[in-house]
């Protein structure tokens, strides 16, 4: 099968490997939409540099069920599936008590997080746990269904941690990927007003067409005098779905009492302050959330079969698996949003 393999930082190769075969537990899946995320960037780049070679990358994928190992008996062959590429054990506390994310003995397919990292759906066929396999409504498109695990991040993040409430004025910090899917959640759960803040004009426009009710580019303004001119009693709910520090730091300075704010975006391990009296006093709620779990995917899926969410309004790029180096350049420039692969 064709995949695309990355041997080193910035060497990503096209080359033919065997298409691997399912054991115990396990399915291999036709690959027909996977999404290009940013951590996968990163690892090409070598921007992030917690990678082992060879590996394949690629961890938002939808497919095909194309055989399955002994004692699955869920999905067959044939079988339409989303793939949730983060993989647990089923037994350890964290999974019996729901939080499969919190996994002591998980994997990730295409991904990163856990030291166990396995080949992923950048590729014509890919392997996982049966366990990860969700069965595809027929009326969810394949690059939909590709977007099911960062809507489902999106989801517990917003909903599940931040519990987010009709009528909430929502900040959004962010509005590349995953910023827009907070948005387009927290629009589907009953936002008031809905702040988007990027730097970037492109990412603003894409924001404002999805429902955004205000448009902020820090560059242009004081981006806390601004927020407070629209919403004189401060925001309810202020997500930090960008990345950098300085998004954290914007965050913080736009609390009210009561806020409650979630820091999502930021995966490098880097500071910032509280004023620990300021905070006592604020009651303000802080929530993090990383990765996903079975029940977000499905509150994801059921999202989309609903019409409440179509991932598919943020895609702006599609490439076949040989042109993934066109990907790659297209990621590393401002005028895009989600960049889908079809192997």
């Amino acid at each position: 099968m064709l995949a695309a393999v990355l041997k080193d930082f910035d060497k990503l190769v096209l080359e033919d490997v065997p298409v691997p075969e399912p054991k115990m537990g396990e399915a291999v899946v036709r690959i027909k939409s996977c999404g290009v995320c940013a951590t996968d960037y990163k690892a090409i780049k070598g921007i992030r540099r917690n990678v082992t070679f060879p590996i394949i990358v690629g961890h938002e994928p939808s497919g095909i069920v194309s055989a399955v190992g002994q004692g699955v008996t869920q999905f067959k062959e044939g079988d339409e599936v989303i793939i949730q590429p983060s993989g647990y054990c089923g037994h350890c506390a964290n999974c019996r008590s729901g939080d499969t994310h919190y996994c002591k003995h998980s994997f990730v397919t295409g991904g990163d997080g856990p030291a166990d990292v396995r080949n992923g759906a950048f590729a014509e066929n890919m392997k996982t746990d049966a366990v990860c396999l969700f069965h595809k409504p027929k009326q969810i498109s394949w690059d939909a269904a590709a977007l099911t695990e960062p809507l489902s991040g999106a989801w517990k993040g917003v909903i599940r941690y931040s519990e987010m409430r009709v009528g909430d004025d929502a900040v959004i910090i962010g509005v590349g990927g995953i910023g827009l899917l907070c948005m387009m959640v927290a629009k589907a759960a009953g936002a008031g007003r809905l702040i988007a803040i990027d730097v970037s004009d492109y990412a603003l426009g894409q924001a404002s067409r999805l429902g955004a009710t205000h448009a902020i580019n820090p560059k242009k303004c004081d981006p806390v005098k601004r927020v407070y001119e629209i919403l004189p009693e401060g925001p309810d709910l202020v997500m930090e779905a960008a990345g950098p520090i300085e998004a954290v730091k914007l965050t913080v300075a736009l609390l009210r009492r009561g806020t409650r704010w979630n820091v999502f975006g930021i995966t490098t391990h880097e500071k910032f302050e509280l004023d620990g009296g300021l905070t006592h006093f604020l009651e303000a709620r802080m929530d993090a959330s990383f990765g996903t779990n079975p029940q977000a995917m499905l509150r994801a899926i059921r999202l989309m079969e609903t019409g409440l969410v179509n991932p598919e309004e943020i895609i702006t790029h599609r490439f076949p698996l040989t042109d993934i180096h066109k990907a790659v350049e297209v990621m590393g420039t401002p005028e895009r949003n989600k960049v889908m692969i079809h192997p």
